[in-house]
């Protein structure tokens, strides 16, 4: 992999088989894409749930841009009643 690696903020679309997911981008520069990305190995350890709606930031190569990483889930933000 190379060293310089794009780390891009992304909303999870749809869960995919095999840990895999739609990832649509809402970076700058990136804004509209849509990519495949599966879940890295810490997130995969500690058995973090990733669920369609949530916001995720994906590392992604610059080699393929079609395919991305997920490394972080953003916490979601309860609403009080």
């Amino acid at each position: 992999m190379a060293k310089e690696v794009i780390e891009v903020e992304g909303r999870v679309i749809e869960a995919l088989s095999n840990a895999n997911f739609k990832v649509e981008l809402i970076g700058e520069n990136y804004k509209g894409h849509t990519i495949t990305a599966h879940i890295s190995g810490k997130i995969r350890m500690n058995y973090i749930r990733i669920l369609p709606g949530d916001v995720v930031i994906v590392e992604m190569t610059p080699y393929d841009l079609t395919k991305g990483r997920i490394i972080y889930r953003q916490p979601t933000v309860k609403k009080d009643q």
